[in-house]
């Protein structure tokens, strides 16, 4: 049984980084067809593998360069009941994958003896990233998220991270069935230009609501899939719910959601800038220490940030 209660060893106070755009990497660097931008299918074939293998090393490769400890985030942002069954997959498939996706990561990690890792669950949105659609309710947010969650208690998960979420039933549900499973949660929200919620929520006002309502339930909380722009004042004018916030997982690229949508090609920022956004940001709020990347990053991107953002 999993202890929620468990000290993350990225909430010490050195600095972790993760992984980029795995999805966006993988289609428009390594030319792998992702339907539904669902990687998890990946985990079923040896090829599949391999990129994965290939993806995570790259990543953690330049972490233990620069003395930072590594999350490795699962292949299963797309990896819950909707999406299976739209890919063709059978639910005793779909928590085989979610099992799979730590035991490779868990085999990876023995490559860097000498560097603090962490496994990390991936669990995304059960509609769009980008739009929040039909809300659902806590109850149903709960019911749906707890087969992934429970797939994921039973390995050597460290933690569950739900990425990319876009309103406040879901981000509760989520904490609520990773309580039920004593698995350590972390909630990542994604933002518009304005610094909202795509629900028009403030940001404040849903770390608020998350903990309220589920007694401070997630270990942290981060912010992914939006440009530094686009949140900077957001944090630079918050209240005491900034401390909640320990991880970034930024855009490189300053398109809003709906221009991502549309876009035929990569946009993928410029990688020094990325470092340099991720600075400020570190000197803005010193106790940020989980650094990774979103839509259009990549390994060029994590080695800025990890040069940029100081000593570990």
């Amino acid at each position: 049984m999993k202890d929620s209660t468990t000290i993350l060893p990225q909430l010490g106070g050195d600095i972790f980084v993760t992984d980029g755009g795995i999805e966006t990497t993988l289609i428009f660097d390594y030319e792998i067809d992702l339907p539904l931008f669902a990687a998890f299918p990946l985990l079923g074939t040896e090829g599949g593998r391999a990129a994965l293998k290939r993806y995570y090393r790259s990543h953690a490769g330049i972490a233990a360069a620069h003395g930072r400890g590594f999350i490795f985030e699962s292949a299963t942002w797309r990896a819950s009941p909707d999406w299976a069954r739209e890919l063709g997959f059978t639910e005793r498939e779909l928590a085989e994958f979610n099992r799979r996706s730590i035991s490779v990561m868990d085999a990876l990690r023995t490559d860097f003896p000498e560097m603090d890792s962490v496994l990390s669950g991936c669990v995304g949105p059960r509609g769009d990233g980008y739009d929040p659609g039909e809300i659902m309710t806590v109850a149903e947010a709960e019911a749906y998220h707890a087969f992934q969650i429970e797939a994921f208690a039973g390995t050597n998960a460290d933690l569950v991270t739900a990425i990319t979420i876009t309103n406040t039933p879901e981000a509760i549900g989520i904490v609520r069935a990773a309580q039920k499973w004593n698995m350590p949660v972390v909630i990542s929200f994604t933002l518009e230009t304005d610094g909202r919620l795509p629900t028009g929520q403030t940001l404040g006002s849903a770390i608020e609501e998350v903990d309220d309502r589920t007694g401070g339930g997630p270990a942290y909380f981060m912010l992914n899939c939006a440009h530094p722009d686009h949140f900077r004042e957001t944090l630079r004018s918050g209240g005491a719910w900034r401390n909640r916030i320990c991880g970034i997982r930024a855009n490189a690229s300053r398109l809003s959601h709906a221009e991502l949508d549309e876009a035929e090609t990569l946009d993928d920022g410029d990688p020094v800038e990325t470092g340099r956004d991720y600075a400020e940001l570190r000197a803005l709020m010193p106790h940020l220490v989980v650094f990774g990347g979103c839509c259009g990053t990549d390994h060029r991107h994590i080695e800025q940030v990890c040069m940029a953002t100081g000593s570990a």
